[in-house]
């Protein structure tokens, strides 16, 4: 595919003009960012899938680190390409810059259907979920105003509302609710190895962890575990937006993978020494309130609960700040898409935000929890892999290019990620059979599909100046 000069460096230039006025994004800011994208649904609810999948604690633990490696080597290398081209827009910027317009725009897509829609729908479906059972309890039926999709609803509205609003109000929410999300589970993690049965952590034996890493089924449960990871790309889509970028983009992205990391593997060494791995496998997606009932009592479990609603709320939070930054950057380079780009004074990309509430509402009426995470992790894996390979292309191409920050550990970690990326992939592919409950073949044919239809939207919607 070829492109006229003037309409690729047109898009480079609409990105650096067209920097919010309300910039002011620092690098605390920036790492809580970063930690409440990233810790929401997955961590919380994959656990127990797990344990009856692989049956060793260890293979879990080395599961978790795996995919801790992988976002850190992507982050490292999202961290450059963030700091070299500081705009807003995440991978459509990035790849509109590093390939092609037409690549740029189907991230952009993307970002839209699957990026932030899609976890959208998932994180307020199940602050639904959650929240109904924690003022309705398990036994009695819920009333038939249905509960969950009107709290998550609900939700969702109100915080879109907030961040089209005012952006320092959403900032200030924003922290509040991740600091306190994160001190609550690194009180969790603390309680849970003092009064945890560790030893049943290595119970099952490396012999057992070592057959169930070999197995297929190991590749395809790091589909979920990366759906936990997703987030940690954040400060690219909102990089026009920092201060110091050049400074605050690379540490937030590091420190807040850094800190999620330790949280994840910490969490899950609590939940495995909580009790019999019996319970964790039953409990499926309500595993961190089994965990906390079996170590501290009932109560715990129902405080554990307020901790994965509040935790959402943040979440949910996080992903409605950072989406919208990339249909506004769409619709200044694109006149047919020019309404993405309104703002209102002192606020968010109104119409961008709304769009995005719209398509997630549309998924949590009409698709299930499970086959909607598969289909994120898989199609965000692909765009992630386009992005960091482009940091080997850019450093091949354009040698003279400033950057600010240099991927550590540059080819290795780059090519580290491409590699854990590609196998995950290839091994869900061959193996989709064992994701039954996730409808793996109709996911893998879902993600096909928006990729392709992001570049036939591409040619429809292209300015004029840049057909042939």
């Amino acid at each position: 595919m070829s492109q006229t000069p003037n309409h690729q460096q047109s898009l480079t230039d609409a990105g650096a003009k067209t920097a919010p006025a309300a910039a002011g994004i620092g690098l605390t800011t920036g790492t809580l960012l970063i930690v409440a994208n990233m810790i929401g649904v997955g961590v919380f609810t994959t656990t127990g899938y797990m344990v009856a999948a692989l049956q060793s604690p260890l293979a879990i633990l080395a599961a978790w680190a795996i995919g801790g490696v992988a976002a850190f080597c992507g982050a490292l290398a999202y961290a450059e390409l963030g700091a070299a081209l500081p705009r807003n827009g995440g991978e459509y910027q990035l790849l509109s810059r590093i390939y092609h317009p037409a690549f740029g725009f189907t991230a952009g897509w993307v970002s839209l259907v699957v990026g932030f829609a899609a976890p959208q729908a998932l994180f307020s479906m199940t602050f639904g979920d959650y929240l109904s059972q924690l003022l309705f309890g398990d036994a009695a039926p819920l009333p038939s105003w249905n509960p969950p999709l009107v709290f998550g609803l609900l939700l969702m509205a109100l915080l879109s509302v907030m961040h089209s609003v005012h952006i320092g109000t959403g900032s200030r929410a924003h922290n509040l609710f991740t600091l306190g999300k994160v001190l609550l589970i690194a009180g969790f993690i603390v309680g849970g190895l003092i009064w945890g049965n560790l030893s049943q952590v290595t119970a099952a034996g490396e012999q057992s962890a070592v057959s169930a890493i070999k197995s297929p089924i190991f590749a395809v449960e790091l589909v979920f575990v990366s759906f936990a990871y997703t987030g940690w790309n954040t400060a690219a889509y909102l990089a026009g937006e920092f201060r110091r970028p050049s400074r605050d983009i690379p540490w937030s992205v590091l420190a807040g993978t850094a800190i999620v990391t330790v949280l994840y593997l910490g969490l899950n060494v609590v939940f495995l020494a909580s009790g019999p791995l019996a319970d964790l496998a039953s409990a499926k997606k309500k595993v961190g309130h089994v965990a906390a009932a079996n170590l501290f009592g009932s109560s715990a479990g129902r405080f554990v609960s307020w901790m994965i609603v509040i935790g959402l709320i943040s979440t949910l939070s996080a992903n409605i700040m950072a989406g919208p930054r990339v249909y506004e950057a769409m619709g200044r380079d694109y006149p047919l898409l020019r309404f993405l780009a309104v703002r209102r004074a002192g606020g968010g990309p109104v119409v961008a935000i709304l769009l995005q509430a719209l398509v997630a509402a549309v998924m949590i009426v009409t698709a299930s929890f499970e086959t909607l995470l598969a289909y994120v992790t898989v199609t965000l894996s692909l765009i992630a892999s386009l992005t960091v390979l482009g940091v080997l292309v850019l450093r091949y191409r354009e040698p003279g290019l400033a950057r600010p920050y240099r991927t550590w550990g540059y080819p290795v970690t780059p090519l580290v990620f491409l590699a854990l990326e590609g196998w995950m992939i290839i091994q869900l592919i061959r193996n989709s059979q064992m994701i039954a409950r996730a409808g793996a073949g109709e996911v893998i044919v879902a993600s096909a599909v928006t990729l392709a239809s992001g570049f036939v939207l591409y040619y429809l919607v292209r300015p004029k100046t840049a057909r042939p």
